[in-house]
């Protein structure tokens, strides 16, 4: 997207970790065409974490989608990331507490907009059905807890992903997909010693290349947090935080 600089990968590549980067929130101000794809980034990025918040407050499905879409209008409306320039903190949090005022303050405004009416950023019915994943609330978990998850889970899929894209692009998918068990360390996953019989590798090759699999996630995985907080002192503590989120 114009105006939201790229983080640079180790090859010179741009990176894909521009839609949770602070300069999206600031360009999703005013009525522009940036401001618009700013906010629909913001969107597809944020709605499942926002969404399963207000669903495990016991809100129903369409009710959730409506409070959902005119937080994000709303927010656009209103050009409530203004003060953000001013402050510093993390986008998850900031998100968050933005949505609970939104919650207090505008709830009967948002109750008012009827499904099919208002400025409906994305269809969440598309971007649901598409992405296959389980939104419903989980009793053990209170809202907050469920929008943190989400929120981790969002930055894993998305290092994953850029992940999978680097190994497609030298034609090393089969590689990605054994390794990527291997990282996640699942219940009878293939060992080295099996990944090395499939791939045609000896076992030495294939702990060199998982070595270098593994220090490439961390390394995408701290540039993707880099682009969720302000500061760059905020990364070690978000980087905990997420995978404290993430092992629970």
């Amino acid at each position: 997207m114009n105006g939201s600089p790229a983080i640079q990968s180790a090859n010179g590549g741009a990176m894909a970790f521009t839609t949770t980067d602070w300069s999206i929130v600031l360009e999703a101000q005013g009525e522009t065409p940036a401001a618009q794809r700013a906010l629909e980034i913001l969107c597809r990025t944020y709605w499942r974490p926002i969404y399963s918040f207000v669903r495990q407050q016991g809100v129903g499905p369409e009710e959730a989608e409506d409070l959902t879409q005119a937080f994000f209008a709303l927010l656009l409306e209103r050009k409530g990331f203004d003060r953000v320039r001013k402050e510093k903190g993390r986008l998850r949090s900031y998100l968050l507490v933005s949505f609970k005022n939104f919650l207090a303050d505008e709830r009967s405004r948002a109750m008012a907009i009827k499904r099919g009416r208002g400025q409906r950023v994305v269809s969440l019915e598309e971007l649901r059905d598409k992405e296959g994943v389980n939104v419903e609330p989980a009793d053990t978990l209170t809202a907050d807890q469920i929008y943190e998850r989400r929120c981790a889970l969002t930055v894993l899929e998305q290092v994953l992903s850029r992940l999978e894209e680097e190994y497609r692009r030298t034609n090393s998918g089969p590689v990605f997909k054994r390794f990527e068990k291997l990282l996640a360390n699942e219940p009878g996953h293939l060992s080295q010693a099996d990944i090395a019989s499939q791939l045609g590798m000896t076992e030495n090759a294939v702990k060199q290349a998982f070595h270098r699999f593994r220090q490439r996630y961390r390394s995408l995985f701290r540039e993707a947090i880099a682009h969720t907080v302000a500061v760059p002192g905020d990364i070690e503590d978000e980087l905990r935080h997420l995978i404290a989120v993430l092992r629970a």
